[in-house]
């Protein structure tokens, strides 16, 4: 981890090993493809051989109280981002449009502003951050992750059908 000075303002520049990273994911149980930019880390996903659907559910949806009370992850619908981490989720989608439901693209800020911190005010490191990532990955098989509010994230296990007017 480096610290970075632009003018007045300090970020915090996290060296995420793409290996490390590769090695997480298969021990969560995912292949992994990975894109190395210099601010982030791009990596699709998928999980082939799992019958169900990942556990991305609609935190909105009643029927999903259960997961809900159990998930230690929340990504806002609108923007991917998983909310206090340095985590975005996106959906993967087939060639109908339609979201994968054993697949995801998940993108690592590598960049932060020096004064970010986890839940709990705790600082980010290395370290920490491959911990995160396999709970937020494991959370993925097992627990569940929230999608909070609608828009560029699709939840893809639970009620997952809106609710329109038939007019």
């Amino acid at each position: 981890m480096q610290v970075l000075q632009a003018g007045q303002h300090k970020w915090i520049y996290l060296e995420v090993q793409p290996e490390m990273v590769t090695n997480i994911a298969k021990q969560a149980g995912f292949e992994t493809k990975l894109k190395d930019t210099q601010r982030s880390l791009q990596i699709d996903l998928s999980a082939p051989r799992r019958q169900a659907p990942l556990l991305l559910f609609d935190a909105a949806d009643p029927a999903n109280l259960g997961w809900f009370s159990r998930c230690q992850f929340y990504v806002d619908g609108r923007t991917g981002l998983v909310m206090q981490t340095p985590l975005s989720l996106a959906n993967k989608r087939d060639r109908g449009g339609r979201a994968q439901v054993n697949a995801v693209r998940l993108s690592i800020a590598k960049e932060l502003p020096a004064t970010f911190r986890l839940p709990g005010k705790q600082p980010l490191t290395e370290h920490v951050f491959y911990a995160l990532l396999l709970d937020f990955l494991q959370a993925l098989f097992n627990t569940g992750v929230a999608v909070c509010g609608s828009g560029v994230v699709q939840p893809l296990a639970g009620r997952t059908e809106t609710v329109s007017s038939r007019n």
